[in-house]
């Protein structure tokens, strides 16, 4: 089976009525403008954020927002959610799931914040942070698929989509 990622320039949403809405939401639009006319594909959008009481901590346009974010996500547990969309080949129909893994940052002092923030890792990241990298350093624990915070979540997309792995 071969697979091909295709980047797209879906517009996505930043705030809905959930986190977890708001991701599935943006993972369809991804889907959508991936999709060629004409090919008999199977189709898969991802998008992941993170957050924390309700509130979504997208990617930080800036090193002082990076900040912020991490601030605020200090000392706590918040979400990272993944929204995952299939379109199916014959295009008549569309599978959606939610990955939600909990993780626990440590309390985060000025000299943590200004190590990690220096290192841009925080650039195009959910959240702020990259937890395989740097930002390990950053989390106590992680409660659920790690996969879900570092990248895809392959258990969740395996459910999605079991015609994936049974062929």
């Amino acid at each position: 089976m071969s697979f091909t990622i295709r980047a797209t320039d879906a517009e996505e949403l930043e705030q809905g009525e959930s986190p977890a809405e708001v991701a599935v939401e943006n993972a369809l639009r991804k889907a959508r403008a991936a999709r060629r006319a004409g090919r008999r594909e199977a189709v898969l959008g991802c998008d992941t954020i993170v957050a924390l009481d309700g509130t979504i901590y997208g990617k930080p346009p800036d090193a002082a927002a990076a900040r912020r974010t991490l601030m605020a996500l200090g000392g706590r547990t918040h979400e990272v959610i993944s929204g995952l969309a299939l379109l199916l080949p014959d295009g008549s129909a569309q599978r959606t799931a939610v990955a939600r893994t909990r993780v626990t940052f440590r309390a985060l002092d000025e000299d943590l914040l200004d190590w990690y923030v220096g290192t841009e890792e925080w650039r195009g990241r959910s959240g702020g942070y990259a937890i395989q990298g740097a930002g390990a350093a950053l989390a106590v624990a992680v409660d659920g698929e790690e996969e879900n915070v570092v990248g895809l979540p392959l258990l969740t997309l395996a459910a999605l989509y079991p015609e994936l792995v049974s062929d």
